[in-house]
């Protein structure tokens, strides 16, 4: 099994914000075959791009937030000038989610940004967290919008986690987007499903605190995912890259250290 390895730099946002330069090194260093954008940190499109050159690492992909694209459309040009074969939509904000009156407008939405996606030689996929998997009239709401959304406009970028958390099976997900699925995040965690999770990705919330341990991320193959499995179904479904996503550090590890430690283990997987 051979998969290229590209890690979010959500991961080590810190790390990037206070030198990008030197954190794309140190990713490249780690053994990492690409990265995954969230937020470009006041650098240009070409300035990004020549660095990725320099480093030799592939800027596969990017989060872009769903109401920045819908308000710029254009935006997603400076990631076409990138490099980027991909852009997701990471997140959907509260009113925009399942249950909401705006969810009609996600799909709607990703059928315009995937029409200027495919325009500009990208493809737009959607990263899901757990809150997709409601059910509306007996269907969860993420295959209402995969089934909504053509797949030539939208495919999968499943959070193996989020799956997981969300009461799936994350390897049987994936494979049943066979063909719609060329992204896997990989992600591990520890612990049970709470109300407070959201925090631990940087969504500010009114929850008190619980805990500690009740939920955490942690780096891959360190947590309770059955990796092997969820690699074997990547392969299976036509992966071209899978990602590492870490929202948090834990077990006393620095962000870095934990994508070190994510990238070692799968090592010792992917041939």
């Amino acid at each position: 099994m051979k998969f290229p390895i590209a890690l979010q730099l959500y991961s080590v946002r810190d790390d990037m914000e206070k030198d990008f330069a030197g954190t794309l090194r140190k990713v490249k260093a780690l053994g990492y075959d690409g990265v995954e954008f969230a937020g470009l940190f006041g650098h240009t499109a070409q300035e990004i791009k020549a660095l990725c050159a320099e480093v030799g690492v592939t800027p596969v992909s990017a989060h872009v937030p769903f109401a920045d694209m819908m308000s710029d459309p254009d935006l997603l040009k400076v990631y076409a000038e990138i490099g980027c074969k991909f852009v997701a939509i990471p997140y959907l904000t509260e009113e925009y989610r399942p249950g909401q009156p705006k969810f009609g407008e996600v799909i709607e939405g990703a059928k315009m940004l995937g029409k200027k996606a495919k325009e500009l030689g990208m493809q737009l996929c959607y990263h899901n967290h757990d809150f997709e998997f409601v059910k509306i009239d007996g269907e969860y709401a993420l295959d209402v919008l995969y089934r909504e959304v053509p797949a030539d406009l939208l495919e999968t970028e499943i959070d193996t986690c989020w799956v997981n958390v969300g009461g799936e099976d994350p390897a049987a997900y994936v494979r049943k987007y066979t063909g719609r699925a060329r992204i896997v995040h990989l992600k591990d965690f520890a612990g049970q499903k709470s109300e407070h999770m959201y925090a631990l990705i940087g969504i500010d919330d009114d929850k008190k605190a619980e805990p500690v341990n009740t939920f955490e991320f942690r780096p891959v193959g360190y947590g309770k995912q059955d990796m092997p499995s969820i690699l074997a179904a990547a392969k299976d479904a036509g992966a071209e890259w899978v990602v590492v996503e870490q929202d948090q550090p834990s077990l006393g590890k620095t962000p870095m250290q934990c994508a070190e430690m994510s990238i070692n283990y799968l090592k010792t997987l992917i041939d």
